[in-house]
């Protein structure tokens, strides 16, 4: 198998790491928004575009969490707002669309397979460079 310290330090493999963390919490974010759907009331959450959070763009000093006993803010990950895209609603003020959700769900999927499969390819072609097989 082969060791991170063996490639630590690429800056591609980073990229991927990052993307893949990014895709995790967007999942957490759809799973929250999907799991209040009938919830009077609730506004659904999205993530910035990954290409944003890379770019710097609405980054700002986030609450600390100093204590395990603190909530983190907005219930969510780091990075989750309020979807802006939410225009429709029930007559009980929940704006979460499960069309909406379901089409995101399906987008991140695909992306995290893709970004899993970039990952395994680069990696095997260090393990190749290495002369390595296994």
């Amino acid at each position: 198998m082969l060791r991170a310290m063996e490639i630590a330090g690429d800056p591609l493999l980073g990229l991927a790491e990052r993307r893949l963390g990014w895709l995790e919490n967007r999942q957490r974010v759809l799973a929250q928004n999907i799991a209040n759907a009938d919830t009077p009331g609730f506004q659904p959450s999205d993530l910035r575009d990954f290409a944003a959070v890379l770019a710097g763009q609405g980054a700002g000093v986030g609450l600390a969490r100093t204590d395990a006993r603190h909530l983190a803010p907005n219930g969510g990950p780091p990075g989750a707002r309020r979807d802006r895209l939410a225009h429709e609603r029930t007559p009980d003020g929940n704006a979460v669309s499960l069309d909406q959700q379901a089409m995101k769900v399906a987008e991140t999927d695909t992306a995290h397979a893709l970004a899993i499969n970039l990952y395994r390819r680069y990696a095997a072609m260090y393990r190749t460079a290495l002369g390595r097989t296994g």
